[in-house]
């Protein structure tokens, strides 16, 4: 069935610019994930806030290797983006950011987050949340960008609201977490914010 709009991202336009780098200011930057990271991707599993927030946890090396193979081929597919969150001169692993259910249709995409514990409270999350969505509502020509989280993590929400994601409403027992079903506050950034 013939489409009466034309998608807002034409297929393969992503793929084709190949994942960027971005910089996040503070001296942290944004970059495609190595499978030299996956030493720090266990590390950061083993601490209690993200395996609350994030639901999992990274048993093995050869584990955190396979989630970081499958991040680095969804770029390729055009599906999903993900990026390790680190130091520009250090390299450490700061924390992870992801553009995830990529619809190019319509042109939007789910933004989910975590950082480490050395990182918290220094403003990178924020800054590195600002940066991806810059570069994806300008260069990347995505139209509306959602991100969730619980309403029992006030410290994702100041993140949210500090990167220009308004707040739009609460989705009433939306995820599964390890202690229940939490409601889930939505909050979106259009590129015409």
């Amino acid at each position: 069935m013939p489409s009466l709009v034309p998608p807002v991202i034409p297929a393969g336009s992503l793929a084709a610019l190949g994942q960027p780098t971005l910089e996040a200011g503070g001296g942290a930057l944004l970059r495609p994930w190595l499978i030299s990271d996956a030493g720090a991707v266990v590390e950061a599993f083993r601490d209690p806030a993200i395996q609350r927030w994030h639901v999992r946890s990274a048993d093995s090396l050869e584990e955190a290797q396979g989630w970081i193979r499958r991040w680095q081929s969804t770029w390729e597919d055009e599906t999903e983006g993900h990026w390790a969150v680190a130091g520009a001169e250090s390299g450490a692993l700061l924390g992870r950011l992801s553009m995830k259910a990529w619809n190019l249709t319509d042109g939007t995409a789910e933004v989910a987050y975590w950082t480490v514990p050395a990182a918290r409270g220094t403003g990178v999350c924020p800054r590195a949340v600002t940066a991806l969505a810059d570069w994806a509502l300008d260069e990347g020509r995505f139209h509306r960008l959602e991100l969730a989280h619980s309403t029992a993590n006030p410290a994702s929400c100041r993140a949210a609201v500090k990167a220009g994601f308004t707040e739009e409403g609460v989705r009433r027992g939306a995820a599964l977490h390890a202690d229940g079903w939490h409601d889930m506050h939505l909050h979106a950034r259009l590129a015409q914010d």
